[in-house]
């Protein structure tokens, strides 16, 4: 698994799903990312792609690890 691509990939699809926010930034909740079924099969580990984008700070969000249900309203700003 080539984690750059699957980085790169998340970023378009954090454009797609999400809007711009006061900052000018692109921000999701993790929720919508979770539920869309085109990241549903994109994404292997959409938890584990999160991670490295936010170790690479492409991304941020509140939080180490993201729970599907109990994090469904995390942003998830694109930085």
């Amino acid at each position: 698994m080539n984690v750059d691509h699957e980085v790169s990939l998340l970023v378009e699809e954090i454009r797609r799903l999400g809007t711009e926010n006061a900052d000018g930034k692109i921000s999701v909740t993790f929720g919508v990312l979770f539920n869309d079924d085109k990241c549903a099969n994109l994404f292997e580990a959409l938890v584990g792609t999160l991670r490295a984008a936010k170790r690479k700070k492409i991304v941020t969000y509140q939080g180490e690890l993201l729970l599907q249900g109990v994090h469904d309203n995390v942003d998830v700003i694109l930085l």
